[in-house]
């Protein structure tokens, strides 16, 4: 299909101080859109039928085949598309070299609504995670192991936050993402069956020999504090990674990571 970009060269531009406003969580909020930055993430977003509102092409990739193939996959899918300078665009990704192209995509609603409780798949659950780029890096683990869903409890990050887009690859478009207050994800979890377990230290037992084979949700606290005693309270079980001692923690995304495979694992990573 033939497509009309508009083209626009002042960075006064309102819809331009707009895009570069969604670095701001108060204006992802407003607009209900986020930023997507290059076109992997892009490509991915649009095989995920996400809704893509305006997507920015700098100067410099008017010629390149990828970048007009995926120009032609988000006019036709209705995304108005305009044309920057390389300056322009790199004010809207704050960056000095930025991508080819650059997305403002709709959110979508993160309801427990939205996911298959019937899942057979392992689950996280992610308690008051702050760190956006530990969410991101999280998203993108889950997506390689293909878990059922992610739950996001209480007040945690924005998935839509740049950061967060960065580090998850693209993962964001794909994996089973929600929202909701412990008491909700609680009695949720507790009606479709799941087991909940949770590294902590607290645990009493190795995360290996935690049974992971049967329906399976892996709570993981916040960063800096872990999880409440009330919290921990309404688990099932409550396991460690072993460490040698030196570090006294283990990086959220890492563990996470870690308790993740181990039930994969398990479950002959089918």
């Amino acid at each position: 299909m033939t497509v009309s970009p508009d083209l626009i060269t002042s960075a006064s531009n309102p819809l331009i101080k707009m895009l570069r406003a969604l670095d701001s969580k108060k204006t992802r909020a407003d607009t209900g859109l986020f930023l997507a930055e290059g076109a992997r993430l892009i490509a991915q977003a649009l095989s995920q039928h996400w809704e893509i509102d305006t997507l920015v092409v700098s100067a410099s990739s008017l010629e390149r085949d990828y970048v007009n193939a995926i120009t032609a996959r988000a006019a036709q899918q209705g995304a108005r598309i305009i044309h920057v300078p390389d300056r322009i665009a790199g004010s809207i990704a704050r960056k000095d070299n930025p991508q080819a192209v650059i997305a403002a995509i709709k959110q979508r609603d993160l309801t427990l609504d939205a996911l298959d409780s019937a899942h057979s798949g392992l689950w996280i659950g992610l308690y008051q995670v702050r760190d956006p780029g530990n969410l991101g890096t999280i998203l993108r683990t889950a997506d390689c192991a293909d878990v059922a869903g992610v739950v996001m409890i209480d007040q945690c990050c924005d998935p839509y936050s740049v950061e967060a887009v960065r580090a998850s690859m693209g993962s964001l478009f794909d994996v089973r993402l929600a929202r909701a207050d412990f008491d909700t994800f609680n009695q949720w979890r507790t009606k479709a069956g799941l087991h909940m377990v949770a590294a902590s230290v607290n645990g009493d037992t190795n995360h290996t020999g935690v049974d992971f084979a049967q329906p399976s949700i892996i709570l993981m606290g916040n960063e800096q504090a872990g999880l409440p005693v009330h919290v921990e309270a309404h688990c099932d079980t409550l396991c460690l990674i072993p460490m040698r001692g030196g570090a006294d923690s283990l990086n959220l995304a890492q563990a996470t990571a870690i308790m993740l495979y181990e039930g994969w694992r398990q479950r002959d990573f089918a």
